[in-house]
């Protein structure tokens, strides 16, 4: 079980440290790198764009990697993601700004992101099925919030990093030290890559791996099979991923641009709150395993529609104390409905078509809440002059969330066909 943790723990972190350092860079960096001939406010969105690029790759990524874990194992899919990803992100810190090489540059850059999410899409399917499907009876939940632990620890690594090679001269930084964070990744990858090379297929999987079990398109059969739960679990993951996105990659480029706070103070914020989080979503894990998926992800996101507006509010007060306070109460927040999730969504589907339905699922939800959240609070802040309007739209998108997850109904623990891993 622990070689399961780590392999699980690890390999998320590697590869949401990558996913997530492209947006700090694409909040502070990639704008006036490679695309110097917009003003402030366009390069932001371009650069922006090009972070919702991974995100519209996730879905097939995760149609892909769900169809042959589905097909020849889980094990498989999570080295191969976690190769992509890294080659991916030592790439991006090798790419030549605009100004060397002209439209080349945002090309490459794009085609790079595009992989990362590609092989995200792939990550996060096979790492909750291979914990909740190793997971001892009784602590399913507890494993399917470890791959959840992934995120905030990504963005914790990653968050230092920039900040470290923030601290560099502005010229300096600009030209070759954002780069360090992302050649960087070959280590991480390298460690990750060791560990998921000598962890078993999970239990569920080797029960139906024969031909009379096998299905030949499982994302055609889970959508055949559970559009209903599909659609619902799509809008409970979209609503959680509008206000992640909203906080994590949003706030930091609006208290800049506002003069509210500096760079270095938001991300001290963010910071903090990752590690908040890399402690809360374990316990919350745990919570979800005495009272509920369903009750955990259903008030965890009614408290989302509600704490987007202190956040913003602290944001705008320009004292960091306040904002830093705000975002350690927004990591247990967010923690409630986020580390009950992957368990919620996984026990939705069979066996035969986990891997493909979950994988699907989730990259749709996370590509309507996460990818577009940062191009449209921008847009709602331009046409208001008030951030007020990003936090309705946060809100709205939550409550959303609300009433899907209750549509879905009860938990499926107990189902037989659902718990073959046991």
């Amino acid at each position: 079980m622990r070689r399961v943790a780590a392999s699980v723990l690890l390999g998320t972190t590697i590869e949401w440290y990558d996913f997530m350092l492209y947006g700090a860079a694409a909040a502070t960096v990639f704008g006036p790198l490679f695309f110097p001939s917009a003003d402030p406010t366009a390069a932001v969105l371009l650069s922006f764009s090009t972070f919702a690029v991974g995100f519209a790759a996730r879905p097939l990524g995760g149609v892909i990697f769900g169809h042959f874990g589905d097909r020849v194992g889980r094990k498989k899919m999570l080295v191969i993601s976690l190769t992509m990803m890294g080659i991916a992100t030592v790439l991006m810190g090798l790419i030549p700004s605009h100004a060397s090489i002209g439209v080349w540059a945002p090309i490459i850059l794009v085609t790079l992101r595009v992989i990362q999410g590609f092989g995200v899409g792939g990550e996060w399917g096979g790492a909750v099925l291979t914990a909740i499907e190793h997971a001892p009876p009784g602590k399913r939940a507890l494993f399917g919030s470890l791959p959840q632990v992934g995120v905030p620890a990504g963005l914790f690594l990653s968050t230092v990093a920039f900040l470290g090679v923030s601290q560099l001269p502005e010229d300096q930084f600009l030209s070759w030290g954002w780069r360090i964070p992302f050649i960087a990744s070959a280590v991480l990858v390298a460690v990750g890559m060791y560990i998921r090379l000598n962890l078993e297929e999970t239990p569920a999987f080797e029960k139906i791996d024969n031909d009379k079990d096998r299905v030949k398109v499982p994302a055609l059969a889970a959508i055949k099979q559970y559009p209903r739960q599909i659609v619902l679990t799509v809008l409970a993951v979209m609503g959680s991923g509008v206000y992640f996105y909203s906080i994590t990659t949003y706030s930091l480029s609006y208290a800049t641009s506002s003069d509210h706070l500096t760079r270095n103070e938001m991300l001290v914020a963010l910071l903090t709150s990752a590690l908040v989080m890399v402690v809360a979503l374990p316990f919350a894990g745990m919570l979800a395993e005495r009272f509920g998926r369903q009750p955990m992800v259903k008030w965890g996101l009614l408290l989302l529609a509600i704490w987007i507006f202190p956040i913003f509010g602290a944001i705008n007060t320009g004292s960091l104390i306040l904002t830093t306070l705000a975002f350690v109460v927004h990591a247990v927040v967010f923690s409630v409905s986020y580390g009950a999730l992957s368990t919620f969504v996984a026990e939705r589907f069979a066996p035969q078509v986990r891997f493909s339905a979950a994988s699907i699922t989730f990259q749709i939800g996370v590509l309507l809440g996460g990818a577009i959240a940062p191009l449209i609070s921008t847009a709602l802040t331009e046409a208001t002059g008030s951030v007020l309007a990003v936090c309705i739209y946060a809100a709205v998108a939550a409550i959303v969330g609300v009433i899907a997850t209750i549509a879905l109904g009860p938990d499926q623990v107990g189902d037989p066909v659902l718990d073959t891993a046991n």
